[in-house]
């Protein structure tokens, strides 16, 4: 039976059953976040590991610490260039408990914009896979990426 991708769920599990190409995209990953290497390319390459399997894993495995302790994250959208898209992709972060702490969207190009938004999730009533489920299924949102967490 195969999940509908708005209905995804998160899971713990330790380091040492994880599959070594999750291992090393972790890796590959922490390398890019603290600029122990220019490019993707030169941390797969350090690791070990291909592209195509970095680019596999990157957005499906997170340190355990960055769900956990991390009350602010940023999520990067690509959308439809439609009148009041902004204000509907709002109003459910905000029915959803997040404050919205910054909003960065690009000048719309061919019918597409792209939006960064970095929010505060202390207060949000639901589950984050909840929120991306619910942000996903705007049908003016075309893909949503957590870009990262931190406070």
């Amino acid at each position: 039976m195969s999940k509908d991708k708005f209905d995804r769920k998160f899971f713990l599990v330790r380091e040492d059953v994880l599959p070594e190409a999750m291992r090393k995209t972790l890796e590959a990953k922490e390398m890019i976040e603290r600029k122990k290497v220019e490019s993707v390319w030169d941390a797969v390459q350090q690791v070990d590991l291909s592209r195509s399997a970095f680019y596999k894993y990157r957005d499906t495995v997170f340190p355990f610490h960055t769900v956990v302790k991390e009350k602010l994250i940023t999520l990067f959208f690509h959308l439809e260039d439609r009148s009041g898209t902004l204000s509907q992709l709002l109003g459910v972060v905000a029915s959803s408990g997040c404050n919205v702490l910054t909003i960065h969207q690009t000048i719309p190009l061919q019918g597409r914009a792209q939006v960064t938004l970095s929010l505060n999730i202390t207060g949000m009533g639901i589950e984050i896979h909840e929120l991306l489920t619910n942000l996903k299924k705007l049908e003016f949102v075309e893909n949503v990426e957590v870009l990262g967490s931190g406070a």
